[in-house]
């Protein structure tokens, strides 16, 4: 099989066992199961230990062509999506690795691949490049993986065999978007989330296990952005993030719960951030950013905005999603300022920038404890201080060589990051 190199994440597996995991996922603490991580929160409490300047020990480096899927990693295994030639075609392709050497264990063809002649085309320029977009999900012996055109598949963990499958586009009417999905499947209990069926049908939950639907809702376009699920006012929910805004519902039942109107434009990226029960939100090209408090009233929930930037300045994301911590907002926060935006600590109640930091692009980062895990566009990772007070770096290294637009992830004391080149698995153990 000929491969093209594909774009690698950047995860972290932590090695403490746990039981009773929030959310019903068949997992460990220690791993980092699915696209943002256990509770997709872009949290773990794991440590991670600044590196010296020779920087992390790479444990393996393993090529991974094309895309800017993340990584997975679970019971001893992470998985990414990439692009490969199969039968004269080029694909999608679900690689599962050995999460210890890199080796590579199986590899499943899950949908044709988007291409749009970007390719790797370097962190100067705008350009989206090929391959897929959305991380896998893991849950105890099974993956689930969404294509770009919109095929939910699970397949065996250890085999890479199909267990079920469902088009979404035929069996749902569903209506893909312009440079297709880039959104991943969402793991919450029993039930799996995705958007883009049809009217009546938009937002849809299946049972894990059997693939059949529990519950279908709505008439939203969809975007490019991953749902987020969450506990607010006492009510379990997913919230989606479609072209009219905020849209959330109860995980159980689909219930409509609450609405934010949200203008969208072109694309909208970033998934929504909920810290306590105010809910962010955020898309480029002129639209800016915005949060609303979520509170009861009667036996109903509401949204009260508390603020709105709007513009690509001084707060926006365009696909890099912030993390939440202590009533701020971490991240890669610019629009098309590539190679150089900046990374921002924002006060979640009010929008202020307590502090900023040029020099990223925009990458992806995740908080481990009370530190940052930032991976700039260029495949610089760096170890920053989670701190509203300044600006505070721990640590930098070169890991990586191509464009770096994945998310980085912990696990095990290592990081797993990867970008359009390779993938790479490092140790920052304590």
């Amino acid at each position: 099989m000929n491969m093209k190199y594909c774009s690698l994440s950047v995860v972290m597996v932590s090695g403490l066992l746990a039981s009773g995991v929030p959310g019903g996922l068949t997992s460990r603490a220690a791993d980092w199961p699915q696209y943002r991580g256990l509770n997709h929160d872009g949290i773990t409490t794991e440590s991670v230990t600044p590196w010296g300047s020779q920087g992390p020990r790479v444990i393996w480096k393993s090529p991974t062509p094309t895309g800017f899927s993340s990584f997975s990693v679970s019971q001893g295994r992470a998985f990414t999506l990439v692009q490969g030639e199969v039968g004269g075609a080029t694909r999608e392709l679900c690689v599962a690795f050995d999460a210890t050497s890199g080796q590579r264990l199986w590899e499943k063809p899950v949908g044709v691949a988007k291409y749009d002649g970007g390719g790797d085309s370097g962190t100067s320029d705008n350009k989206g490049g090929d391959g897929p977009r959305s991380t896998p999900s893991v849950d105890g012996s099974s993956v689930y993986v969404l294509s770009a055109q919109l095929y939910l598949a699970c397949l065996d963990a250890a085999t890479g065999e199909e267990r079920w499958g469902k088009d979404i586009i035929r069996e749902f009417k569903g209506r893909n978007i312009s440079w297709q999905s880039a959104a991943s499947p969402l793991i919450d209990g029993d039930l799996i989330f995705v958007a883009g069926g049809g009217p009546d049908q938009s937002l849809l939950a299946f049972n894990k296990t059997t693939g059949a639907v529990v519950w279908k809702t709505g008439d939203e376009k969809m975007t490019h952005a991953t749902p987020a699920v969450a506990t607010i006012q006492g009510v379990r929910q997913v919230i989606f993030f479609t072209q009219s805004g905020l849209v959330a519902v109860e995980a159980a039942t689909g219930k409509p719960l609450w609405r934010y109107a949200f203008p969208y434009r072109v694309s909208t990226a970033a998934s929504p951030v909920v810290g306590g029960d105010i809910v962010y939100c955020s898309a480029g090209y002129g639209v800016g950013a915005a949060a609303v408090r979520i509170s009861r009233s009667g036996e109903n929930l509401v949204a009260t905005e508390l603020w709105r930037l709007r513009g690509d300045r001084p707060v926006v994301n365009h696909w890099s999603t912030p993390v939440y911590h202590d009533g701020h907002l971490y991240g890669m926060f610019s629009f098309k300022n590539y190679g150089d935006g900046p990374v921002k600590c924002v006060e979640l109640a009010t929008g202020k920038v307590r502090w900023e930091e040029k020099g990223f692009g925009p990458g992806n980062m995740i908080l481990a404890g009370d530190r940052l895990v930032a991976l700039g566009d260029a495949g610089q990772l760096v170890l920053i201080e989670a701190t509203p007070e300044a600006y505070r770096e721990l640590a930098r290294a070169e890991v990586l060589q191509g464009k770096c637009w994945s998310t980085p992830v912990v696990s095990g004391g290592r990081i797993y990051a990867r970008s359009t080149v390779e993938g790479v698995c490092l140790e920052v153990a304590p």
